[in-house]
């Protein structure tokens, strides 16, 4: 199961009932945060996942509203007894982060690795595969997607045609071929069906809607998306300060042929966001207002 939960989804600043913009994904035992926003720890302590799972915290961009948590996320882990690195990754400039941790901690009992992120890096974090592009805001700023692949089918009856011993069947699953004494050799091309699609998250806020954004969320499972302004007539103004209105990113979803749309990234005087839903959902049907602690499990299909 690939968890994900939308911590916040406020832009700017915080608002009654709204946390600043943070997204947690979890598999196979390790956690990911994207951005966290002031406050960020509350609903993290009220989702329950734990802060000591959390292996990597991904940076869109480093103005306020996506860095204050970390702070306090940083202060939880301490209180925890954390021992295990934290990655901490983003564009270039995140001696930022380095920067606020050195003012506000005089000692963190735990190794922070920070890594500057180039367009188009490619990375795993533990079993997920981390891919970004740069998009359009008015600092350096990065959109995320989040695979988690899914193994051939291992085609049981035709190992034990073959006497393949039961003990090399999960490392022949995992694509490794075994040499025995004697010469004799399995390879996972003799056991393996064809390739099975996986899963696949992808994570924006403030930007344009760009070709790149729309490359990087093809076929996603799941799309998160910039959603600032919910009124069509805003886009000018969209434009003007780099963000996207409810009927741009739906555009960018359809075209991305993703299958379902969580907007976010609110301006604080977006009171009513379902108010504007329609906009979006006349393009892209499966268009969705988030909420803060909206969480899905995603789940491989049987086939």
């Amino acid at each position: 199961m690939f968890d994900v939960c939308l911590l916040g989804t406020g832009g700017m600043m915080p608002v009654p009932g709204r946390n600043l913009s943070s997204l947690i994904l979890r598999y196979g035992g390790v956690s990911i945060l994207v951005d966290c926003g002031e406050g960020t720890q509350v609903p993290l302590q009220k989702l329950g996942w734990g802060f000591l799972n959390i292996d990597t915290i991904f940076f869109t961009h480093y103005h306020a509203d996506h860095i204050m948590g970390l702070p306090g996320i940083i202060y939880q882990m301490i209180n925890q007894e954390r021992k295990n690195k934290l990655n901490l990754m983003g564009p270039e400039g995140i001696d930022v982060l380095k920067n606020l941790l050195n003012v506000l901690f005089v000692e963190i009992p735990f190794e922070i690795e920070y890594t500057e992120l180039k367009d188009g890096d490619s990375l795993n974090v533990g079993e997920i595969t981390v891919k970004n592009v740069a998009v359009q805001h008015t600092s350096l700023c990065l959109a995320y997607s989040f695979e988690v692949k899914r193994l051939p089918k291992f085609d049981a009856k035709k190992a034990k045609e073959l006497n393949i011993p039961l003990e090399y069947w999960h490392r022949l699953q995992h694509g490794e071929s075994i040499i025995k004494d004697g010469g004799v050799i399995f390879t996972p091309q003799m056991v393996l069906g064809e390739d099975r699609k996986g899963l696949k998250v992808s994570y924006s806020t403030d930007t344009r809607p760009t070709k790149d954004l729309i490359k990087l969320a093809e076929n996603s499972d799941l799309f998160i998306g910039e959603g600032m302004y919910g009124d069509p007539l805003d886009e000018e103004k969209a434009i003007k300060k780099y963000h996207s209105t409810f009927l741009e990113t739906a555009l960018a979803a359809k075209e991305a042929n993703v299958k379902e749309l969580w907007l976010t990234h609110f301006s604080p005087s977006l009171k009513n966001p379902d108010k504007y839903l329609k906009y979006a959902k006349d393009v892209f049907e499966n268009s969705v207002v988030g909420y803060d602690m909206m969480t899905k499990e995603l789940r491989f299909k049987d086939a």
